[in-house]
């Protein structure tokens, strides 16, 4: 199955303008009707003005929004996957276990313990070249969310899915998230492997220490990254329409705190380190510093190696959009009127 891409996906940071001249037409249209109503009747007006239209400066204005669209999409250079080859690298595998329990809804980390941590991954799979990534989401039970692969695209958009209705038991099971880490590498292989694991700690069945121990017989490294803080915050949830907090059965808020000694212990039984979170940092830099001084092993992976150019299609879209534009004037066309393109004449008396 084809690929699809872009060559240069930051082109597509243009089309932050689309809603930026957008509000712009609507003010300034206001501000042109509203000076149009001090200098008189408006019905009047536009009897004493039978050329002028207000609707086709619409119409134009929308022509031209989506041929700006047209034209960042071709300069973003959208392209096929057309052929799959295996290539061979040197990297580690890295798995990365992502707590998506109710508690990571926390806003003790901006915007949110989860939030923060998915940014995070997602400006560290842009920086991934050689190495492959898998992910897992945990919270009362662990689940793969993408196996081990090279396709950062697809890990990327799996990641955007991760939160608490991805997963159908609540709680924080950091055993079950290293049990299935360990189960998630290359089998029988001796490629470096790497294990992180982000949470605020809070683990519900104890019993992460030893399954550590198990991963560090096998050789694999578990890095911890504590999120959160030592002092709480209140668990948000949405209510008939409005923000409330999580409370227990006897009404009290919950408090969620980060658990540091716990994730310490995780990291020292398997030779990794524990990095605590912030806004500013999450830490994974550092802990992918580490991880790019561990041995690397060839690794092999089907990728696509050649790739189609498809901007025909919105090239085709812009030219008929430029020539709407082009024969569709400001103000009524006595020759598009004549061939019937538009409505015929009406007498006006005035």
């Amino acid at each position: 199955m084809d690929t699809f891409r872009f060559a240069q996906p930051d082109m597509l940071y243009l089309l932050l303008l689309v809603p930026v001249l957008v509000v712009i037409w609507i003010f300034g249209n206001r501000r042109r009707r509203l000076a149009r109503e001090r200098f008189g009747d408006e019905a009047l007006l536009m009897r004493l003005s039978p050329d002028y239209s207000p609707a086709r400066m619409a119409v134009k204005f929308f022509i031209r929004l989506l041929a700006l669209i047209m034209a960042v999409l071709i300069v973003a250079r959208p392209q096929f996957g057309s052929r799959l080859e295996e290539v061979k690298r040197e990297g580690v595998e890295v798995v990365i276990a992502l707590d998506v329990s109710n508690s990571m809804l926390a806003a003790d980390i901006i915007p949110s313990r989860l939030e923060r941590a998915k940014q995070a991954i997602s400006q560290l799979v842009d920086q991934l070249r050689e190495d492959r990534i898998g992910l897992i989401l945990f919270a009362g039970d662990a689940y793969t969310q993408i196996p081990v692969t090279n396709d950062y695209l697809s890990a990327k958009m799996f990641l955007s899915a991760a939160g608490p209705d991805a997963v159908s038991k609540q709680g924080t099971a950091i055993g079950a998230a290293i049990d299935l880490g360990m189960r998630s590498f290359t089998p029988d292989s001796d490629k470096s492997r790497a294990l992180i694991i982000i949470t605020d700690g809070e683990d519900h069945e104890e019993n992460a220490v030893d399954k550590a121990r198990e991963a560090s017989q096998k050789g694999i490294v578990i890095h911890t990254i504590g999120i959160g803080s030592p002092d709480g915050s209140p668990i948000p949830v949405r209510t008939g329409g409005r923000i409330d907090y999580l409370k227990d059965n006897q009404g009290n808020t919950v408090v969620t705190r980060l658990n540091e000694k716990g994730l310490q212990e995780i990291a020292s039984v398997t030779g990794g380190r524990y990095v605590r979170a912030s806004t500013t940092s999450i830490g994974l830099n550092e802990i992918f510093n580490d991880i790019g001084r561990m041995k690397k092993s060839e690794i092999n992976a089907m990728m696509y190696t050649e790739y189609n150019e498809q901007f025909l299609i919105p090239a085709a879209l812009l030219f008929m959009l430029l020539v709407a534009d082009l024969l569709l004037a400001n103000r009524k066309n006595n020759l598009l009127r004549r061939i019937g393109l538009i409505g015929k004449d009406t007498k006006r008396e005035i």
